[in-house]
């Protein structure tokens, strides 16, 4: 397959001009000091996946949207292909797992989403019976190369505010994320590294291997990072990561609640899955540490119960709400 570039990513920005929020990247202070951050938790629906959505939306034929569009998703994407569908006046279901976070589930019916709840191994075929039965266009969380290009815009943006930047390092689920900002910075010299769970390591695991690699759903379903719970990377994102990043690195449940309290203090409220970057950086070596970073913060739909208990635990992993 070709692969996504700047060109894509930059006609994708053009689209989403006045609808995606620019959003800042923020230095920090204190002990995250020498660190900066991508503040997609500052979008209209919280989390970077409204640029994907809409640009993926915005290019089907009117008499295609007018049909409807469907997803499957855990919150985020959800969430944003909701409000996508409200914009332009169109229907939007979501086949969301059982063990979604409740909060990203109300966000979504709250934007007016019809959803259907089906266990995790599930989603992908619920969602394709959707779209048989209504005619509806399906608008999938990463492996699609509309949602890509429009994901990438976070780092165009990136490279445009911060030109001497070194590092971007992006949380890793599907990999739709990390491969449009790949794209983007692709021939720039700037370093893009993968960061997720270790419970959910399949990318890492996929570099390593020079393969595809499946994750085991019980394992995924462990970590807090609720929206990096994806088993395996996309048919299309892999080739992205495989060629683009130069690495991905994982870290663990403690690591990622640490992160999140950090952030919190610093005025950043992450949800679990937008601190996995952060954690990644606070691992790295001093000398790699020292290199001019920018860590995206995609998202900041925390689960509220899992928050309270991470805030108020003294450094000992937190589980997940279940």
């Amino acid at each position: 397959m070709t692969l996504l570039g700047p060109d894509d990513v930059a006609a994708a920005a053009a689209v989403l001009a006045g609808v995606a929020e620019r959003t800042p990247v923020q230095d920090l202070t204190g002990d995250l000091a020498g660190l900066a951050v991508k503040r997609e938790d500052r979008q209209p629906i919280g989390a970077f996946k409204l640029r994907g959505a809409y640009h993926a939306a915005s290019r089907l034929t009117p008499e295609r949207r007018a049909a409807g569009l469907v997803t499957h998703s855990s919150g985020n994407h959800g969430r944003a292909l909701a409000w996508v569908a409200r914009q332009l006046g169109v229907p939007c279901t979501v086949v969301a797992p059982d063990d979604a976070v409740a909060a990203k589930v109300a966000a979504m019916a709250d934007l007016g989403a019809r959803l259907v709840r089906v266990p995790a191994d599930r989603r992908e075929s619920a969602a394709d019976a959707v779209v048989a039965e209504t005619g509806a266009t399906l608008v999938p969380p990463y492996d699609h190369r509309d949602v890509i290009a429009g994901q990438g815009t976070v780092g165009a943006e990136i490279l445009a505010d911060r030109p001497d930047v070194e590092r971007v390092v992006v949380p890793v689920g599907g990999g739709g994320l990390i491969s449009g900002i790949a794209a983007a910075l692709r021939g720039s010299g700037v370093r893009v590294v993968g960061a997720e769970p270790t419970l959910a390591g399949d990318a890492a695991a996929s570099k390593r291997a020079g393969e595809r690699v499946r994750w085991p759903r019980e394992s995924v379903a462990a970590t807090a990072a609720d929206g990096l719970r994806a088993t395996v990377l996309g048919e299309l994102t892999w080739p992205h990561v495989r060629d683009l990043v130069d690495e991905v690195v994982t870290v663990d449940e403690e690591a990622i609640a640490d992160a999140t309290r950090r952030l919190h203090r610093a005025g950043v409220p992450c949800e679990a899955s937008g601190a996995v970057s952060t954690a990644a950086w606070r691992a790295m070596p001093p000398e790699d540490r020292a290199r001019r970073t920018v860590a995206v913060v995609s998202g900041g739909n925390v689960d509220p119960a899992w928050l309270a208990r991470v805030l108020a635990d003294g450094g000992r992993p937190v589980p997940t709400s279940g």
